[in-house]
C-alpha cells in the first residue's frame, strides 16, 4: 500500500493524501472485518497451518494479504502455505503465482492438475462446467491439505458468494441452504473456512486495484455469461441499488435463525410441541398480513418498508 501512496504522491499532492487516507481505512475495514469472522466462528487456533487456495483472483489475494497482515497482530502462532491448483487451462500464466509468492516471502505448492481436458470432455458445449469442476478441485485440495499437513483450508468467498448460494439453492433447489462460514469436509478429516465471510466484493475489487495484485482471469468458467450465479447476482445488485439495505438485512438474517418459525419438522420438533404455559424467549408473533405491518417501535425489529424507502 505504501508503494501506491508513494507513487501517487509526486504527482498529485492533496489528493494522494486523500486517496491514502481512503486505502488505509479500507485495509483496516477488511482486517476488522475478517478478525470479526475468525473470532466469531473460531476459524484459526494456535498452532494450525492454514493452507490458504490462492486461484489468481481478487479474492484469494485479498485473503491471503489480510491473512497475513493478522498472522502478525494475532496472540496465536499459526502458519500459511498457498497453494494454487494449475488446472491446465489454454493460456494459463503459470509463472505469475510463483513470482508473487516469492515476492511476499510466502511458502507455496503449485498443484498441477489437468481438470481442464476432463472438464472439457465430459461437459457438452454450452453446459454449465462449474459443478463438475468444483468437484474436481475440491478432491484435490483435500488430497493436497494431507500432503502438507494443513488443518485448516481457507477459501476466498465474499459475503456476496455466500447470499447467492444462498438464493441458488432456494430459488433452483429447493433448500434453505447458504455457504457456511467454516465447514467439516463430508469425510469429516477437513476443516473449511472463509475468513471472507462478512467482506463485500465491491471491498475485495477495490482493495485489488489498491495493492496492484497480478490477476488472472478463469478462462473456463468467466466466459460462461448465462450462469445462475450470474443472473442471481444482478438480482441483488439491483435490490442493493433500489432497495439500500435490502441485501444487508437478508444477510443479517442467515445469522438470526429461528428454526421454530421455520416449516423444517427434521430441524425442530413440532410433532411433539405442546403448550406448557412457560414463555419461550426466542418466541415470536405470527402475522398472517404483510411483514411490514410489523410495528416500527418494537426493539431490534426494521420493517421492511424501512429498509426500502
Amino acid at each position: 500500500m505504501n508503494a501506491v501512496v508513494e507513487n501517487l504522491a509526486p504527482t498529485q499532492g492533496k489528493s494522494a493524501e486523500k486517496i491514502a487516507l481512503e486505502n488505509n481505512k479500507l485495509h483496516k475495514r477488511l482486517c476488522r472485518l475478517v478478525g470479526q469472522a475468525i473470532g466469531d466462528f473460531n476459524m484459526i487456533e494456535e498452532g494450525d497451518k492454514v493452507m490458504v487456495c490462492l486461484s489468481g483472483g481478487k479474492d484469494s489475494y485479498a485473503l491471503l494479504d489480510i491473512l497475513l497482515t493478522l498472522r502478525e497482530r494475532a496472540p496465536i502462532h499459526f502458519d500459511i502455505v498457498a497453494v494454487n491448483l494449475d488446472q491446465k487451462q489454454p493460456n494459463f500464466p503459470a509463472d505469475v503465482l510463483p513470482r508473487y509468492l516469492e515476492q511476499v516471502g510466502v511458502p507455496y505448492h503449485i498443484e498441477n492438475q489437468d481438470t481442464y481436458s476432463i472438464v472439457k470432455r465430459l461437459i457438452p458445449e454450452g453446459k454449465t462446467t462449474c459443478s463438475l469442476c468444483s468437484r474436481l478441485r475440491r478432491g484435490i485440495l483435500y488430497r493436497v491439505a494431507d500432503e502438507l499437513g494443513a488443518t485448516k483450508i481457507a477459501l476466498g468467498h465474499h459475503r456476496d458468494d455466500i447470499m447467492q448460494t444462498f438464493f441458488l439453492n432456494m430459488f433452483f433447489g429447493g433448500k434453505l441452504k447458504g455457504m457456511p462460514a467454516k465447514l467439516q469436509s463430508d469425510d469429516g478429516k477437513h476443516m473449511v473456512i472463509r475468513p471472507l465471510a462478512y467482506v463485500r466484493e465491491v471491498d475485495t475489487e477495490r482493495y485489488a486495484e489498491v495493492k496492484g495484485f497480478p490477476i488472472i482471469p478463469c478462462d473456463l468458467c468467466g466466459s460462461q455469461e448465462n450462469l445462475q450465479r450470474k443472473q442471481i447476482k444482478n438480482m441483488l445488485r439491483e435490490w442493493e441499488k433500489k432497495h439500500p439495505g435490502r441485501v444487508e438485512n437478508i444477510f443479517s438474517s442467515l445469522n438470526t435463525v429461528v428454526p421454530s418459525h421455520l416449516m423444517d419438522h427434521n430441524l425442530f420438533g413440532f410433532k411433539d410441541l405442546k403448550t406448557d404455559g412457560v414463555a419461550n424467549p426466542l418466541g415470536d408473533i405470527a402475522f398472517d398480513e404483510e411483514p411490514c405491518a410489523t410495528p416500527s417501535s418494537m426493539p431490534g425489529i426494521i420493517p421492511l418498508h424501512a429498509a426500502d424507502d
